[in-house]
């Protein structure tokens, strides 16, 4: 083989990965004009009661889908094929096109705003604390997680309340990440983990499940920079995703107003402060926000 054979065989191989690279499907957001002429869409849930999960039929429940339904039909989309996956494989779900959007009441935090579109709140909801039965361990609030070296707390993963502990000084070896609420009493009752922090109805939820477990009673609400911490839900979409989330978002704006939306967020124990509390700000804002 001489020089010029060797050249052109380098140029070969240089040219196969650029090729590959130039092929590659990438993962782009179905337009709400194809969504439309299809009739369905790909929404996931992180199978959390109340927020979002699916039942035993494989239909999507609680306030997210249930409001997501009947905002979807008033689009044109009637058809809604409901996929559970992990609350921490919620956001690379979007990203990777997975599905389509997400109805999970995910927490509207700047962090999240780069990587995906949220729409205007459609939940608030505030924190708590799941303890073993009578807290042996006198445990209050999240920040006595930071002020005592002897108890640690389990997190969902990817959940604020990974953010907001940190944002209390709690050290990073206090915490146990699980991947699911349901296995938050099991962290508990096998001691992985002293406390389970979570949203108040999360925690409510999971306080009915067991006698060996209850929610913290006089719970102190966690301040960071001295403001009570408070979660804005929202529905998410990819980034690439602006015309679906914008008629989403409009057809949501006009659903907040009705008695039939309160009912629904009220039906799945919402309360009539967090119903008032979800107008409180508006997306942009939280967007730009800081822990």
């Amino acid at each position: 083989m001489d020089e010029k054979d060797i050249d052109s065989t380098r140029l070969a191989w240089l040219a196969v990965p650029l090729a590959v690279i130039l092929a590659a499907p990438t993962a782009l957001a179905a337009s709400l004009e194809e969504l439309r002429q299809q009739g369905s869409i790909r929404v996931a849930v992180a199978n959390e009661v109340p927020y979002g999960y699916l039942d035993d039929e494989g239909q999507g429940q609680g306030a997210g889908p249930e409001v997501a339904r009947h905002v979807l039909e008033e689009i044109g989309i009637d058809d809604i094929e409901w996929v559970a996956t992990s609350f921490g494989d919620l956001i690379p779900g979007l990203e990777e096109g997975r599905f389509d959007m997400a109805a999970a009441e995910m927490a509207i935090r700047p962090e999240r705003c780069e990587r995906v579109l949220f729409s205007a709140p459609n939940t608030s909801y505030g924190e708590g604390l799941l303890v073993r039965a009578t807290n042996p361990l006198d445990i209050r609030g999240y920040e006595d997680f930071a002020s005592r070296d002897d108890i640690s707390v389990a997190v969902l993963q990817g959940a604020t309340q990974v953010d907001i502990l940190r944002a209390l000084e709690v050290p990073d070896d206090r915490m146990t990440t699980i991947a699911s609420n349901d296995a938050a009493i099991e962290a508990l009752l096998s001691d992985r983990a002293d406390a389970y922090a979570g949203t108040g109805l999360t925690v409510s939820q999971l306080g009915g499940q067991s006698p060996d477990v209850e929610v913290v009673e006089g719970f102190e609400d966690p301040k960071v920079d001295g403001k009570i911490v408070r979660s804005w839900g929202g529905f998410t979409f990819p980034t690439d995703a602006e015309t679906l989330r914008d008629a989403f978002d409009d057809a949501l704006t006009d659903y907040r107003h009705t008695q039939e939306w309160e009912d629904t967020l009220t039906r799945h124990g919402f309360t009539q402060d967090d119903v008032l509390n979800a107008f409180r700000f508006e997306t942009e804002w939280l967007c730009r926000q800081e822990t």
